[in-house]
Order: structure tokens, then C-alpha cells, then sequence
């Protein structure tokens, strides 16, 4: 499988928001202003947050991805109309290791469980990264209830939250990813 030209950005974030809805609207921001920095963007391929961030960056002349797990949610009849690339997953497990793996940083939208393993994920490549002398990509996590939860998660599990970036908008998002990415 080969990587597009221009790095990739993992977006994560719940599947319930519709158009109209303020979070739905900001990932379709996020996903815009991406693409206009320059960056591929990838996502779990499905509705919410996923197409919102798709829609924004196709719409703005970027290339998107949808990483996608068909044997687990066999009711969705393939990726949203915005992906232009599909990579179906065998589970949930796989989709998020090719999401994280593909990416070379990653943004977490407001979600459930879902988004929450997806960035724990990401957070916790980064904290093994530097036993290997390996790096990974900048995390930034958008919104007040990361912004409660990154602080209680790095004290309860006694970990280090440097290692994710909570900021208020999608544009101090992308502005932080432009900034460490380049």
C-alpha cells in the first residue's frame, strides 16, 4: 500500500454528529483547513465526524482516507461519499494500527469510546516511542472534555500528558500540527 505524497493526518471523532450539528461543522472545518496545509487526511471512514472531516478536506481540493471495518459494522454499506481511497480493516484493532500507522500526526475530535481508544492509542505509541529511539507524530485533541480528561487519565495513570495537545478549535489544531509538522 503506498502513502500519498503528502503527509497524513489521522482524524478521529465520533460517528453520531449530521450536518448542521456544531461539531459537524467543525470537523468539516478541520478537515478544510487540513487539506489546505498541505495534508492527506485519513479517518475511520463512516459517518459523524469521519465524513464531516472528509467532506471539508475533499471540498477543499484534498485527498482522503477511509479506514474502514466492514466485518465489524456489516449495517454500513462501505465508507462515506467523501473518501476517495478505502482500506478496509479486519477488525478494530487492525483499522486503528493502519490509522496510526499510516499518520504522521493525529487530531481527536469530541467522541465516545471509540475516539478515546483511538487517541489512547496514539498517546501510548508516543510514550513507548523514545524506549526504541523512535518518534511518532504530534497529538492534538480538540475540545473542553479532553481538556478535562487528558489531565485526569495523565495523573490516574501516572503517565505523561505532554505528549498530547489540547486546544479549544480545530484551528489551533491545525495551526499546532502546521507548526510541528513542518
Amino acid at each position: 500500500m503506498t502513502k500519498p505524497d503528502k503527509p497524513i493526518v489521522a482524524v478521529f471523532g465520533a460517528s453520531s454528529p449530521e450536518a448542521g450539528d456544531p461539531d459537524y461543522q467543525a470537523g468539516v472545518e478541520c478537515g478544510r483547513r487540513l487539506a489546505k496545509a498541505g495534508f492527506t487526511v485519513a479517518t475511520g471512514g463512516y459517518g459523524g465526524l469521519m465524513e464531516a472531516a472528509c467532506r471539508g478536506a475533499a471540498e477543499a481540493g484534498g485527498f482522503t482516507i477511509g479506514v474502514t471495518a466492514p466485518s465489524v459494522f456489516p449495517g454500513r454499506t462501505g465508507a462515506n461519499p467523501w473518501v476517495q481511497r478505502e482500506i478496509p480493516a479486519d477488525d478494530l484493532v487492525h483499522r486503528i494500527g493502519l490509522l496510526t500507522s499510516l499518520a504522521a500526526g493525529y487530531v481527536a475530535m469530541p467522541g465516545s469510546l471509540g475516539t478515546l481508544g483511538e487517541l489512547v492509542v496514539a498517546w501510548n505509541l508516543a510514550f513507548v516511542a523514545p524506549f526504541s529511539n523512535e518518534s511518532t507524530g504530534p497529538i492534538v485533541a480538540v475540545g473542553a472534555t479532553w481538556n478535562r480528561l487528558v489531565p485526569q487519565l495523565t495523573a490516574q495513570l501516572d503517565t505523561d500528558g505532554s505528549f498530547v495537545e489540547v486546544v479549544a478549535s480545530v484551528e489551533q489544531a491545525v495551526d499546532y500540527l502546521v507548526d510541528q509538522l513542518s
